[in-house]
């Protein structure tokens, strides 16, 4: 597996889980078959389909844009800064420091 199909499994598994989730909470309390857009009177297992699929879309935009944030900070640090000299100075008994 690839890096690339690896990140869209790590976004697209999860948020369709909660698209899953989500949709059960609002349902329960929404019926559909009482929704209506103007003229439009869609079926229930329509607006449960579309809810669906809208769901998942902004669920995943949310964590496709943290995982890009996270990403692009561990970038930048690493690429930006380098590696801190580790101290060489060891302690003596008596607290003073000692160069090595």
């Amino acid at each position: 597996m690839t890096s690339n199909s690896l990140r869209a499994a790590q976004v697209l598994w999860p948020s369709f889980m909660m698209a899953g989730v989500l949709e059960m909470l609002i349902f329960s309390v929404l019926d559909p078959s009482a929704l209506s857009f103007g003229n439009w009177h869609p079926e229930a297992t329509t607006v449960y389909s579309l809810a669906f699929f809208a769901f998942w879309g902004l669920i995943a935009a949310a964590s496709a844009a943290s995982q890009w944030m996270a990403v692009s900070v561990q970038r930048s640090e690493t690429s930006d800064h380098p590696a801190p000299q580790r101290d060489r100075r060891r302690r003596s008994r008596h607290g003073t420091a000692q160069h090595v």
